[in-house]
């Protein structure tokens, strides 16, 4: 793995410089200590809504549906101090390991993080949530002596309509991650998380949940070999500058345009930007177009990323809708290249994404807001890591004109995860890290 003797300065969401100087190599989610606690959170924290099962057994809404003559009402909250004993004494390890359950809403929200010692020994990320769901069901089970033929109907509360589904449909045992089964190639996990998870998680905060996207992003590449030799100077340098705000610079675009400024402007004051920094020279003239050279095509690069994430939040801030977020994914880049003569973002594949997520998220198709896509999505798994911050900057500052609003997604991710300084401050926690 290199070690760059490039350096970058770190910017916080409110323009104020973090860190200055930093190594391009210390934000490497492989060596960010903040990077690492984040993924290995991940991994082994799991969401369990007691209330939920409390009320899911007393309707019999299980799985995909209502089973009619199979409630059960049990005073779960009343007892919620012994089922979480129970819940803690089964998923440990050993009596000093890290096991911990956090509680939140008095209780009826529990954030399992299941024993290190049960991931290092397992194939997948799989072990947390088995681990935990098992635990939640026979807690139930023995704390109120359910009898075999109602136990069924307390794991379906627990599982969802697992394992007549192959994920664990309508269970209210959850993970952040989803099922490796449902991952569309090798190393997708990381980026099989919804725009709206970000959104919420970081309280509607378009840089920090662009920054807790990117890291995510980031680590699934490196995770499925797209970060190997040369293309890792590329994957860190496009995750600083828009994942990050390196140099300030999604920031002062935004500022410089924030009033009265569009996507065309954007991309004036980026090039003037790559051009005053160097990154970009004048080259042949062709008639009355001016094309320009770079010597450094990836860093080129990463400076189209920032301003492809500043472009999206002066035209979406403004109009406060998300929807807008794929074309100017597609016309930022588009205007770019014509104004440049230089690559696009992620040298083309990022407005290649952008035509499909147009046509897939609100257009003939119209299968469903862009807060529900993810960087596994088969429409938008293309960019490496650039689009779904942009993504996730725009549903931050959507006003509701989503079909499936964050709310009504991920409300309980912003209500578990997002109270945790690691996940909802990922800016600050990184330049920490470094």
């Amino acid at each position: 793995m290199a070690h760059y003797k490039e350096t970058i300065d770190l910017y916080s969401d409110d323009g104020k410089v973090l860190k200055s100087n930093v190594l391009l190599h210390r934000i490497n989610p492989l060596l960010n200590p903040a990077t690492q606690t984040i993924v290995d959170l991940t991994k082994r924290t799991i969401n369990v809504n007691l209330a939920g099962i409390e009320e899911a057994l007393k309707t019999a809404k299980l799985g995909k549906g209502r089973i009619p003559g199979r409630e059960l009402n049990l005073p779960i909250m009343e007892h919620k101090d012994e089922i979480v004993r129970r819940i803690r004494e089964m998923v440990q390890v050993e009596d000093d390991d890290d096991t911990e359950i956090n509680e939140f809403n008095q209780g009826k929200l529990l954030l399992v993080r299941t024993p290190s010692l049960r991931l290092k020994t397992a194939s997948t990320y799989d072990a947390a949530i088995t681990a935990v769901a098992s635990a939640v069901t026979y807690a139930i089970v023995d704390e109120f002596k359910i009898d075999a033929f109602n136990a069924s109907t307390v794991k379906a509360a627990a599982w969802g309509s697992y394992p007549q589904t192959q994920d664990m449909e309508g269970a209210l045992v959850s993970s952040i991650l989803t099922i490796p089964q449902n991952n569309e190639g090798i190393g997708y996990a990381l980026r099989n998380i919804g725009v709206n998870h970000y959104v919420m998680i970081t309280n509607k905060n378009a840089l920090q949940g662009a920054a807790l996207a990117a890291t995510f992003e980031t680590a699934g590449v490196f995770e499925m070999g797209g970060a190997i030799g040369p293309f890792e100077r590329n994957q860190l340098l496009c995750y600083a500058y828009q994942g990050l705000n390196a140099n300030n610079m999604v920031y002062d675009l935004v500022r410089e345009n924030g009033q009265t400024g569009t996507v065309g402007s954007v991309v004036q004051s980026l090039v003037d930007r790559a051009y005053e920094d160097r990154v970009i020279t004048p080259g042949k003239k062709g008639g009355y177009f001016q094309f320009y050279d770079t010597s450094d095509p990836m860093l080129w690069n990463a400076y189209v990323a920032a301003g492809t994430l500043a472009a999206t939040i002066v035209n979406c801030g403004a109009g406060r809708f998300v929807q807008a977020v794929s074309s100017t994914l597609l016309y930022f880049n588009d205007l770019i290249e014509h104004e440049t003569g230089l690559p696009s973002c992620d040298f083309g594949r990022l407005m290649g994404t952008a035509v499909g997520f147009s046509f897939f998220s609100h257009s003939i198709y119209g299968g469903g807001g862009p807060g529900i896509f993810n960087g596994n999505h088969v429409v938008t798994r293309h960019a490496y890591g650039t689009a779904i911050p942009c993504a996730v900057a725009a549903a931050a500052m959507d006003a509701g004109t989503q079909m499936f609003s964050p709310e009504g997604t991920s409300k309980v991710m912003g209500e578990t995860y997002g109270r945790m300084d690691a996940f909802n401050r990922p800016i600050h926690r990184i330049a920490e890290g470094v």
